[in-house]
């Protein structure tokens, strides 16, 4: 239940809405009643949300790993991590699945430690038994120890949680060749879905949202909360989907429409976005805190060996789950009615409305299928990552990346555009320190728009 104070607010703000829409208030004031109505029914749900989770928790960093010697777990070795100045902070066993993990004071450069003289006999050792790295501010570093004979330079910083450790030298291994390219096509499909919302959006009303990573966000965050109050990972996340769309809807109609009506031009609306995007982020924050969560199944899986790399049975979910949901929109908006118009009012929206497409429903039916697009890949980011309030945010240049890679407004464009983002941030990693893997994108894009502005499937434009 909410306060009594919060509900009396809420409730009058849900009342000026909703009289506002129905005309009970001029036009020019029907938008911003309108938006009042959207937070308060944001607030509702996150409050909501806060009141099933408790207090806050501070936020915290840590760092993890997993540990594997030829795709099989390794439990029982001891991992210890020192400060800068050698001191230790905390010491752990890897469990039955070779995962591990400990908590570190804050932000700053830390010494992994692996004991070597805890493997078990049939591991010959790791490259290396000691990794330095740097945590961020609220970050769950990754980082790991590769399987093989000693006498590397290192493990591996922002490894890919599950990933087994390949042996091997200094130079990259093929194995570990594909195991990137591999985590990189099921980051890529993820990122897909997120991209196709937001191109969808901006072939229809011109808009380039800066929210958009937000609504990544909130699929993540209302997934976590409904597996936290109890239903299984995949009934929450239909769920989640669904809210997502509800969500498109209201933002559309009670926001958005109401602004298209005033005429407000593209470089206003966009600047609109941008505080629509910190007023969701840090409602995100205050509500979920700064913490880090996972969801209660599906976290921890063993992989399954495809030969020269693997894929946990999760990962195999997810990616079939994106490509049938790519591909059933991709039919829709060649072969159904409303993929038609939508496409029509992308062309040209005045044409559209004198041919007698409804250009409001079309863009409204948009807004629910990107949004709830935008919800699914925060559900499967939440999965494959952790949930926290910044999940989207970090995606969300990846995310105009690869829209504006693949041809802006154009849904084909950001789903190749999506892969070729996904494969390049993971297979950079081998030659620039994973820090730097996602400025490694965004220097590719800017020389291939230097030779290509359209994007790869854009078309050019006349211009006069």
């Amino acid at each position: 239940m909410l306060p009594h104070d919060w509900t009396g607010t809420l409730g009058a703000f849900g009342r000026v809405a909703l009289l506002s829409i129905t005309g009970g208030a001029p036009k020019v004031r029907r938008g911003i009643a309108a938006l009042c109505g959207l937070v308060a029914g944001i607030v509702v749900l996150l409050v909501g949300a806060g009141t099933a989770w408790g207090q806050p928790v501070a936020s915290e960093e840590s760092i993890r790993g997993f540990l594997r010697n030829e795709g099989e777990p390794v439990p029982g070795v001891t991992i210890t991590v020192n400060d800068a100045d050698g001191a230790e902070v905390g010491t752990a066993e890897t469990d039955a699945e070779g995962a591990w993990e400990i908590s570190v004071p804050g932000p700053g450069e830390y010494e992994v430690v692996l004991d070597t003289e805890t493997l078990p006999d049939d591991v010959p050792g790791v490259v290396a038994d000691t990794i330095t790295t740097t945590v961020n501010p609220l970050q769950d570093k990754a980082v790991l120890f590769r399987g093989g004979e000693p006498g590397g330079d290192g493990g591996e910083e922002g490894g890919t949680p599950g990933t087994p450790a390949e042996g091997g030298t200094d130079t990259a291994q093929p194995s570990q060749i594909w195991q990137l390219v591999a985590s990189g096509v099921r980051f890529g499909l993820i990122l897909g879905l997120a991209a196709l919302g937001l191109s969808l959006v901006f072939g229809t009303t011109g808009l380039t949202n800066f929210a958009h990573g937000e609504l990544v966000t909130f699929g993540a965050i209302v997934a976590w909360w409904l597996n936290n109050a109890g239903l299984p990972v995949l009934a929450a996340a239909a769920l989640t989907v669904v809210l997502g769309g509800v969500f498109g809807w209201a933002q559309d109609v009670g926001f958005w429409r109401p602004l298209r009506k005033r005429g407000s031009g593209l470089v206003a609306l966009m600047i609109i976005s941008i505080g629509v995007s910190l007023l969701l982020r840090y409602l995100y924050l205050y509500f979920f805190s700064g913490q880090r969560r996972s969801y209660d199944q599906y976290v921890i899986q063993s992989a399954i060996d495809f030969g020269p790399f693997g894929y946990a049975p999760r990962d195999l979910w997810i990616m079939g789950i994106a490509i049938v949901t790519l591909a059933l929109v991709a039919v829709a908006l060649v072969r159904t009615r409303v993929g038609k118009a939508t496409r029509a009012v992308s062309d040209n929206p005045a044409l559209a409305s004198a041919s007698g497409i409804d250009v409001d429903r079309v863009v409204t039916t948009v807004w629910i299928v990107g949004t709830a697009l935008a919800a699914m890949a925060g559900v499967m980011f939440g999965l494959i990552q952790q949930v926290d309030y910044l999940l989207g945010f970090r995606v969300l240049l990846l995310v105009f990346a690869a829209v504006v890679l693949g041809g802006l407004g154009t849904a084909w464009g950001a789903m190749v555009g999506a892969l070729i983002v996904g494969v390049f941030v993971e297979v950079s990693t081998l030659i620039i320190p994973s820090e730097l893997k996602y400025a490694g994108v965004l220097a590719v894009l800017i020389i291939i728009l230097m030779v290509r502005p359209q994007g790869i499937l854009g078309r050019r434009e006349r211009i006069g």
